[in-house]
Order: C-alpha cells, then structure tokens, then sequence
C-alpha cells in the first residue's frame, strides 16, 4: 500500500513538525482558483494572442490545459493515496528514492520562489497604474529594478512582506482572505464577460491563425498555437498546489482529488471564454499590452468597468503569492522533516501552527530577489520547471501502480496507465517548443542542486 510506504518515510515525525487540518474540499478548490487565475489570464492571454498564435490563443490555452488534465489526474491519484505536504518531492520519494526526490524538490524551490517573485512584479506595475491614476504614482526609481534603470521595485518587495505576515498568522485565516480575493478576481472576470459579450466583432476572429501550428522565423522567434501554448502554460500554474496542503486537509483522500480537477476545470472554461472574447472586441495586434483585458474594455468604450477589472487584477494577483507563497513553504517543510534541508525549517509554531522560520526566511530572500530583479529574467524558467515536475509525477503514478495494491478509499485513474503517459508526452512536447536559453539555465540550477545534495542532504538525511 502506497500510504504504509510514505507513513515509513514519515515515522519518526514530532508533534512539532505536524500541521492543523482545518481545509475542506471548497477550500482546496479555491485554493487552486486563487494560485490558478492571475498572471495568465489578466496578462499572458493578451501578449500570447499578439505576438505568437493571434485570436487562436483560444487553441493555445486548450493545448495547455490539455496537458495539465493528464497531469491533474496524476495528481490527484497521488495526493490521494500518497499523502504528505511536499506535493510532487513527497510522490517521487515514495516512487523513484530520495536524490530523484531531492532533484524535483529542487526544482519545485526554484519553481515557485521565482514565480512568486515574478507575479509581485507584475502586480506591483498594476498598483502604480492605480496610483498613477490618482494622481499620486510612485517615481521610476522605486518600481524598477536596477537593471531597468531604478533603484529597487518597491511595491514588489512590499506586498511579499505583507502576505509573509497572513501566512505567518494562520492557513485557516490565509484561506478566509483567499475566499475573498477570488471572490473579487472572479467578479472582475464576470463584468469583462458581461460587456465584452455585446462587443464582439466576428472580423477580428480572422485569420484565426494566423501563424499557423508552429514556426521558427529568420529572427529565431517561434510563433504559431503551439509556441503560444508554452507560454500560456504559466497561466495553469497553481493547480499542483493545492496537493502540497495534504496535510492540512480534514480528508485529502477526497478532498485533495476534487480540489486539483475541480479548480483546473473551472480555470480553463473561464480562459477559453476570455480568450475568446478578448480577441473578438479588439485585433489582436492591438493586445500586446501589460493589461490587456483591462485595455479591451476601455477600447470599447468601457472606462469605469476598465478601472473596476484593474481592481479585481489588483486582488487577483495578490492571491496567485499567497497560495505560491503556501506551496512553497510546505515544501521546504517536508524536505527540512526528511533531513535534506536543516531541520529547524520543518518547526512548526504551536500558537498559529505555521512553520514560522520558514515562512520568514522565504519572504525575506523573495521580497529582495523581487525588488532587485526584473520580471523577464525571474519568469523565463518557471514553466521549464513546472513541466519536468509534471513529467516526473506521470511517471510515478506508473511506477507506484506496479508497487501497490487497489484501495477503494483512494482516487484511482480508471484509464491507466494512458492518463499519465499522454501526460509524459504532451508535457514533454511543450517542453520542446521553450528556448533553448531557458533550457541552459533549467540544467546550470540543476547542477547546483546536485552539488548540494551531496554536500549537505546525503549526509544529513533521516533514512539514510
């Protein structure tokens, strides 16, 4: 049985390492709504429809949340049956040993501290739009980095401090204040919808590709459906997030499953709808644009529902940080538990039953790299790593199938093992279609993370 292995794993844990399970299946669900919605739909859906597939974004945001059903499902199985708060690093413990384990840890850390630190960028330039607009806008040198010309993007490094303090509060009171934000993000998307709805103009749905499936220009740009979906992927990031709260959930064997599929499907209906629309009330030449569905509805004569949506923006991003925030954190958690980061991480404050240590050091270390970073150089490498940790979760559902017997308590994939193997191969795919740039840092972090397993975890960890 998988959960006899990953409760050997877990043997020795103290009461001091464990975490309160207070989260439901609704809150699980929003937890991925809130991570989910964000960058991708307010920002990406825009940039992508202009520069790479044009008004067949629509195919691109399909292509991705085609690869991320596969991966969802391989999810669900394993947070079912498996357990444990590190999400894809517990899995490949139980499935492949501890340096795979390390590895896709590695990668997770690298994943979500630079996706954390990208989306405080991207909402810090919609805050200063907002204070601009007011009349009161900070100057350049406090929302750029120095690279940009600024001395410190201040805003960016402000709001992780700030949701470093919720989390340090409680994950119950971080789930309240998450219920609220998706609320407001969600309402944001419903007021797009209703106007843009009676705007739609068929002519700007053609060429409907423009760019074809796939293609490498003279300028070395790939453009075409497929070369949009590898961007749009950054807009399905988050729904794995919500299997890093397994030990958290009052029963993860059914609440973990729904809140992976339920937030994923949710997610992509509203990206299709918004993609769709966008592209139909304005050419998409025109959305290359740092908020595009906010753009959209003030070219259509809209200026008052534009401000109401730059709000629901404003919340929404918040909310993507706080449950990457979470992710991460619990991460740290169970390698710190398993002796492959220092042990001191995995304390967990008996008041507020957070990992208090942890949730510092993180929001300390990102709010620097956040204001002293641009936005480009922490975004490139966030989808590279998401996709090799889905490759990797596949995989271990057809590994760990072989090892365990059938439990009617866990969720199980009735079309194994072509679920995970379309998952391997779709992920793989978009992998293929990112910059080969992308590709030499994913591989020099890699190495890094190589070098300090056996430096420091080999020698410090529990089992070994």
């Amino acid at each position: 049985m998988l959960k006899k292995l990953f409760r050997k794993k877990n043997i020795d844990s103290k009461s001091d390492e464990k975490l309160n399970r207070c989260l439901t299946s609704f809150d699980l669900t929003l937890l991925g709504i809130g991570c989910i919605i964000g960058t991708g739909i307010f920002v990406l859906t825009g940039i992508a429809a202009a520069n790479q597939a044009g008004p067949a974004v629509i195919l691109s945001f399909l292509a991705s949340g085609f690869a991320c059903a596969f991966a969802a499902l391989s999810y669900a199985e394993l947070s079912s049956s498996v357990g444990g708060c590190g999400s894809a690093y517990g899995y490949t413990y139980v499935a492949f040993g501890e340096f795979i384990a390390w590895i896709v840890g590695w990668i997770l850390l690298m994943e979500y501290g630079m996706s954390i630190a990208a989306v405080a960028n991207g909402w810090s330039g919609y805050f200063n739009n907002a204070l601009i607009a007011m009349g009161i806008g900070l100057p350049d040198a406090l929302v750029k980095p120095p690279s940009l010309g600024g001395i410190i993007n201040l805003p960016a490094s402000i709001i992780i401090l700030m949701i470093m303090i919720l989390l340090i509060i409680g994950i119950k009171e971080s789930a309240k204040f998450n219920k609220i934000m998706v609320a407001v993000k969600v309402s944001a998307i419903l007021i797009f919808i209703a106007f843009a709805m009676f705007n739609v103009n068929p002519e700007n749905w053609s060429p409907f590709m423009p760019y074809g499936w796939f293609e490498t220009l003279p300028s070395g740009k790939t453009v075409g459906v497929l070369a949009g979906a590898s961007i749009v992927f950054f807009a399905y990031v988050g729904f794995d997030a919500v299997s890093t709260a397994a030990e958290e959930a009052i029963n993860p064997q059914r609440d973990l499953p729904k809140g992976i599929i339920n937030s994923l499907l949710f997610c992509t209906v509203i990206y299709i709808i918004v993609a769709a629309l966008l592209t139909g009330v304005v050419p998409y030449q025109e959305l290359n644009v740092s908020s595009p569905v906010a753009f959209a509805l003030a070219k259509i004569g809209f200026p008052w529902a534009s401000a109401l949506v730059s709000t629901g923006v404003i919340a929404g991003l918040a909310t993507v940080m706080l449950v990457l925030y979470y992710a991460l954190t619990r991460i740290i958690f169970a390698m710190s538990r398993d002796g492959l980061l220092p042990t001191s991480l995995s304390s967990v404050n008996q008041k507020t039953q957070t990992p208090i240590k942890t949730i510092l050091i993180c929001g300390i270390f990102i709010s620097i790299v956040a204001g002293f970073t641009s936005l480009g150089t922490l975004a490139e490498i966030v989808n590279i790593g998401t996709l090799s940790a889905f490759v990797i979760v596949c995989l271990g559902v057809i590994f760990l199938r072989k090892k365990s017997s059938s439990d009617n308590n866990t969720f199980r994939n009735k079309w194994h093992p072509v679920v995970p193997v379309l998952g391997i191969i779709s992920c793989s795919l978009l992998m293929l279609f990112l910059p080969v740039q992308t590709w030499i840092r994913f591989l020099f972090w890699i190495l890094i993370g190589i070098g300090m397993y056996f430096v420091y975890s080999y020698r410090n960890s529990k089992l070994n």
